[in-house]
């Protein structure tokens, strides 16, 4: 048996709100957990603080499937060839943010925003991609171990739940740590709950977001 791998086409979604005004605006980029779609992560930036005068732009991972329930989701990782799929969620990334900011008025600042699997996607598109980041947001989710250069990143916010089961202490504290090595001061959010967000953390991710109005 021999394996061949064929490069196509696919097509990605993604959902854009933009608020009143002539502009430029910040853009803020989600990216959703296992299984969500890009609906449950517009929800979650709706809910930051102070999100509403940027640019809110939430990214589909391009594995769609239907849960458990019957009701859609998709996913941005899979075992399977799995550095071919970094490469094309890069690409992916890459070419849906230069879409936006040449149809919307984006004055260059880029906030990137991950959930559980988007974390890593986050963290991936901000220091593979080719779109400067001035700052990266991740929640309930690691740093993918094999990147490097994380002082690209600018400036961090990292959050996990006291009860998050699937973003351990352990890990949260070693990003941390990897974070610090690179030169960075991340901002760090230890709130009561579980994997999802609670009132406790989006107010910590709107005092932080808040603050890359000024970058």
């Amino acid at each position: 048996m021999q394996e061949h791998h064929l490069e196509t086409t696919v097509t990605g979604r993604y959902l854009v709100e933009s608020p009143d005004g002539v502009g430029p605006l910040p853009l803020l980029a989600g990216f959703h957990g296992y299984g969500q779609t890009a609906e449950d992560e517009l929800e979650l930036l709706r809910n930051i603080p102070g999100s509403g005068k940027w640019i809110r732009l939430s990214i589909e991972a391009l594995h769609p499937f239907i849960n458990a329930k019957g009701q859609p989701g998709a996913s941005w990782m899979t075992r399977r060839d799995r550095e071919l799929r970094i490469a094309e969620n890069v690409r992916y990334v890459d070419a849906v943010i230069a879409k936006v900011t040449a149809e919307l008025p984006v004055d260059g600042r880029l906030v990137m925003h991950g959930y559980s699997q988007g974390a890593g996607m986050a963290s991936r598109a901000a220091l593979l991609g080719r779109h400067a980041v001035s700052a990266v947001m991740l929640l309930g989710g690691d740093i993918p171990p094999e990147l490097g250069d994380l002082a690209r990143m600018r400036a961090v916010h990292i959050g996990r739940g006291e009860r998050d089961r699937l973003y351990s202490q352990k890990r949260f504290e070693a990003d941390i740590i990897r974070l610090r090595q690179a030169g960075l001061d991340p901002a760090m959010t230890l709130f009561r709950g579980g994997h999802g967000p609670t009132g406790e953390y989006f107010e910590a991710a709107g005092r932080f977001l808040a603050e890359m109005e000024f970058v």
